[in-house]
């Protein structure tokens, strides 16, 4: 973990302090960091005025949630701004989060993540970012606040859910949670492997540990339910060994999955093709690991 080397990690005067302190997490990839550096050098804020910390994770990999834990902890600032190694803060990010900081204990500002026209299904899914309340891609909160709730949760050991951990804490917690439309964070979306969904249905493992520490903020502000397709897709699937005519439902259930999402995506045949193997995939894997999830927990996630 180190201060950058942007000139922003100068004091305001001797003896100073910064007014804003911005914790960068990154872990392996330096060309990201690089363009994320240069894009806080370019802030309208005063260069005296804000600390950049990037807490590198490539060590330890302790996961996102650690690594900007030791990054605010190190902090020589009231406010803590956090963003990842692979957005573009827009030049008057910090300006206007401190604004929306006067009266407030944090501040949620706005993601945007420019895609394609058509997109892929992985970076229609990316995008829905854009709508999330609070993401640590942007965001501001208080030190003493952080001190106070402890912290982002290290549990969360991959990127996903720990900043809804932190928002949820916060406000039970009472803190004041204002918006900063105008602080403005664009993260584009990083080139993706064939198969990533796959992948990515591990996180549903920490959907269960989120709802176990929130469940009423889970459901009003994540989801009132389970993919109940998933379970008849997968209910088809594990009863057709002993009634084969099973398998019509599951493949009407599969197609209907594979037909939402390909509504308004990329039609190029490799996406296509991706498409239909992983629309068969999905829901076994994310059914399994909601079932770890519950688990792992100890906690009925449905």
């Amino acid at each position: 973990m180190h201060a950058s080397g942007v000139p922003g990690t100068r004091l305001a005067r001797a003896g100073g302090m910064p007014a804003v302190t911005v914790v960068v997490p990154t872990c392996g990839r330096p060309e990201l960091l690089a363009r994320c550096l240069a894009a806080l050098d370019r802030q309208t804020l005063p260069r005296g005025e804000y600390q950049v910390i990037v807490a590198d994770d490539s060590v330890l990999r302790s996961g996102p949630a650690a690594a900007r834990n030791r990054g605010w902890q190190q902090a020589r600032a009231g406010i803590i701004a956090f963003t990842d190694d692979d957005t573009e803060p827009q030049p008057q990010w910090l300006e206007n989060g401190l604004r929306a900081m006067q009266h407030a204990d944090a501040a949620a500002g706005r993601l945007v993540m420019p895609i394609p026209d058509p997109p892929t299904d992985y970076e229609r899914n990316a995008q829905g970012l854009e709508r999330a309340e609070f993401v640590t891609a942007n965001c501001f909160v208080r030190r003493e606040v952080l001190e106070r709730i402890g912290g982002f949760d290290e549990g969360f050991r991959i990127a996903w859910r720990e900043d809804s951990d932190l928002q949820f804490r916060l406000l039970r917690s009472g803190a004041r949670i204002a918006r900063a439309q105008d602080a403005v964070v664009v993260h584009p979306v990083r080139p993706a492997p064939w198969g990533v969904s796959l992948r990515q249905q591990r996180k549903v493992m920490f959907d269960a540990l989120l709802f176990r520490k929130h469940p009423e903020l889970y459901r009003r502000h994540i989801r009132a339910g389970g993919r109940w397709d998933y379970y008849a897709i997968v209910g088809a699937l594990l009863v057709a060994p002993v009634f084969p005519a099973a398998l019509l439902p599951w493949a009407m259930l599969t197609g209907w999955f594979f037909g939402q999402r390909m509504k308004g995506a990329s039609r190029r045949p490799a996406h296509v093709l991706e498409m239909l193997v992983t629309s068969a995939l999905i829901p076994p894997l994310a059914v399994f690991w909601r079932v770890a999830g519950m688990l792992r927990y100890r906690v009925a996630f449905l």
